[in-house]
């Protein structure tokens, strides 16, 4: 019976090639739209997953998103040292700093400054120069592999800043020592790097300019408990590297919008998918009742029958699975090499193939209504 089923399935080639297409389609929809959402929501960590080096990140508790400018006091450094189990503790300064170039065209940048003795926190790639280079004088660091992030002087020939230019940060020199490659990030703004007493020249003074203090807890000491103890010492929020990029994705998704607009553009793909492979099938089940019809007077029974259909629902939704991941994750390969979110871990394609196979077998099973419902007598009509 399941090689009947299948030549039922396959012999008319126009409808066949119809049904793998329709839930390729499908596949391909569903795909795309969840990594396009799971992309923006990576790209929100970015800065954090660039300067993982630590374990724990201080902060005061109203900081919503990574880049939010909460400032804590400098003496909660030596607090968060003497705690047992504590590596060591070190500052890291962040903030959105006007800038202005030789040739007059004026940006904005996220300002980070490192621990002078350390640089612990620096971005994980260096393109050119050493990260050494970056103690020398009015020395920062530039993006240089994402052209959205470079710093172009528009006036003067729309050419990239290069190692030895100069330029104005809050009115104050700076000269580019050296450049990095940072990950892809939601932030649009390009994030230069210096030293910690070198940032706090350039940023505009205030009693408190300590964004983040970054952690690394002892080997064989659990993280849970120091992270509760730097909590109960400081009396501010302690977060994992996990639970700060989660903090950030849920603030960016929430308050933008992103998280309704693809929400919906994913409900909307599962569903317009759902609709174009379920009524393909059904359609085409329908299509063959006179060939069950025929297979009942035969004496084949309601269970044979009922195989017979999961098994054709089984096959076109296994290929056009298929068919539908390869089309997704090469148009994923095109928007990625353009720097646009896009990510595909490995749920998002489970999430996919339950989608495709409960279309399925719902159209199966309203399909099988009809093929129960069937009298042999109808393959004798006219």
């Amino acid at each position: 019976m399941n090689s009947i089923a299948l030549k039922m399935l396959m012999g008319d080639k126009l409808k066949y090639f119809g049904l793998v297409a329709g839930i390729a389609f499908a596949t391909m929809l569903i795909l795309q739209q969840s990594s396009i959402l799971v992309g923006f929501a990576r790209q929100t960590g970015a800065f954090i997953r660039d300067t993982a080096q630590a374990d724990l990140w201080i902060m005061d508790p109203q900081v919503r998103f990574s880049q939010d400018q909460v400032p804590v006091r400098g003496t909660t450094i030596q607090l968060a040292r003497g705690v047992p189990g504590v590596d060591w503790a070190l500052p890291l300064y962040q903030g959105f700093l006007r800038g202005k170039m030789p040739d007059g065209t004026r940006f904005t940048m996220i300002l980070v400054g490192l621990d002078d003795a350390t640089l612990m926190g620096a971005p994980p790639v260096i393109a050119d120069g050493t990260l050494a280079d970056l103690r020398r004088d009015k020395a920062v660091f530039i993006q240089a592999d994402k052209p959205e992030k470079k710093l172009m002087m528009k006036r003067g020939g729309n050419r990239p800043l290069a190692i030895g230019d100069r330029f104005s940060a809050n009115d104050q020199e700076a000269v580019v020592a050296g450049t990095y490659r940072g990950r892809e990030s939601f932030f649009w703004e390009p994030v230069v790097y210096t030293t910690y007493s070198r940032a706090l020249q350039y940023a505009p003074p205030e009693r408190n300019s300590l964004a983040f203090i970054l952690v690394k807890v002892k080997p064989g000491h659990d993280l849970q408990t120091v992270k509760a103890a730097l909590e109960d010492r400081t009396g501010l929020a302690v977060r994992t590297n996990e639970e700060f990029i989660k903090l950030t994705a849920d603030y960016i998704l929430n308050t933008t919008g992103i998280l309704v607009n693809f929400g919906l553009a994913v409900a909307l793909g599962v569903l317009i998918g759902s609709l174009v492979a379920g009524q393909t099938f059904y359609n085409f089940t329908l299509d063959n009742l006179r060939h069950y019809g025929a297979l009942k007077a035969m004496g084949v029974s309601n269970s044979q029958l009922m195989g017979m259909v999961l098994l054709q629902a089984g096959t076109v939704a296994v290929l056009g699975y298929g068919v539908g991941v390869g089309l997704g994750s090469m148009m994923g390969w095109i928007v990625a090499s353009q720097g646009l979110a896009f990510s595909m871990p490995w749920y998002v394609p489970a999430f996919a193939f339950t989608a495709i196979i409960s279309v399925c077998a719902l159209a199966a099973w309203l399909s099988l209504r009809q093929v129960f419902k069937l009298e042999p007598a109808v393959v004798f009509k006219a």
